[in-house]
């Protein structure tokens, strides 16, 4: 029952979780830090609560480590969410981050040392080919807008490379960052919960230096309209409550990942996140009707291809295929 609970968890908390994300970045596209600072605020309570028994545990992992983790996790999720206000649409935003294969592939021939099959060279060629289309269509949207002058359409194109720069840059310090999990769970064995907890609470005080910038969006999100919560009854502005409804998301995201994690191999936990992000792009580009060209269609499956063939998932339903058809033969 528990990877069948994961998998329940990790579609309707993440996939629930990019609506609520859009919907405060379509009306406020610079709220990410308030976004990430409640998120995180949220996830340490919880866990210096249940994980860390306030404060009496100590920690598995030496507070060192977590210092160093914690300071690339803060880095990658605050460049990701600022990225969108840098003139990057949220399906971009998604298919850039699915390239996190490429990054850990790289890194890993550099750093590890390691070497790798034909298959996983050629679903890296057609993650990168993906993520390539999609950013040049983008790209050309940005420069051919009929609405804006030449000047503004150049500021405008200045502002996309900037955000196309900060997403390659979270890219390969989240892949930095996964070789150096794997180091220290080598070491010191796995503790992902603890993990959790010290990543989402030791970057709390850098939250002071974006303090101004949460301050404002929080009085843009009191002043917001008012909104009735269904079956509770009670109303709040709409902003707050989309607020509320994205850190509830993301820790359902987030605990469904974990039991998937402990509770499956690493190739289901593949396959059930490579899919929740399609149906999370195909639900953006739909529901909030996104511009969406041939090309991008094109290079969004090259990209979950890609992701699908690196899992080496055909490898694993052929053969259970096979035998299902000698079954029936015999």
């Amino acid at each position: 029952m528990y990877p069948a609970v994961a998998v329940t968890l990790v579609f309707f908390g993440c996939c629930s979780n990019v609506v609520f994300l859009e919907l405060l970045a379509r009306t406020f596209p610079g709220c990410g830090n308030i976004v990430t600072f409640a998120q995180f605020l949220f996830i340490a309570l919880e866990g210096f609560i249940f994980e860390s028994d306030f404060g009496r545990k100590r920690p598995a992992i030496p507070l060192r480590h977590y210092i160093i983790m914690v300071t690339m996790f803060f880095t990658v999720s605050v460049v990701n969410n600022y990225a969108l206000n840098l003139n990057i649409s949220m399906p971009l935003h998604m298919i850039f981050r699915s390239g996190s294969l490429i990054a850990s592939m790289v890194l890993g021939i550099i750093i590890l040392n390691k070497r790798y099959s034909a298959s996983k060279y050629l679903s890296i060629a057609l993650v990168s080919v993906g993520i390539f289309i999609c950013t040049m269509m983008s790209a050309k949207q940005m420069t051919s807008s009929p609405k804006s002058s030449e000047e503004e359409g150049l500021i405008a194109f200045l502002w996309w490379l900037l955000g196309i720069a900060a997403l390659t840059f979270a890219l390969l310090m989240s892949a930095r960052m996964g070789i150096f999990q794997e180091t220290l769970y080598k070491e010191y064995g796995k503790h992902s919960k603890e993990a959790l907890f010290y990543n989402h609470a030791l970057p709390l005080p850098g939250f002071l230096l974006l303090a101004p910038d949460i301050y404002n969006h929080a009085v843009l999100f009191t002043e917001s309209e008012p909104y009735q919560v269904p079956l509770v009854g009670i109303q709040m502005p709409v902003m707050w409550f989309y607020l509320f409804m994205n850190v509830i998301t993301q820790y359902v995201c987030i605990r469904g990942v974990f039991i998937l994690t402990t509770e499956c191999p690493s190739l289901t936990v593949t396959l059930v996140v490579t899919l929740r992000k399609f149906l999370s792009l195909i639900f953006s580009i739909l529901y909030f009707k996104n511009p969406f060209t041939t090309w991008h269609w094109m290079g969004t499956l090259l990209v979950f291809g890609g992701t699908l063939l690196y899992t080496e998932v055909w490898n694993h339903f052929l053969p259970a295929l096979s035998k299902g058809k000698d079954a029936k033969k015999d």
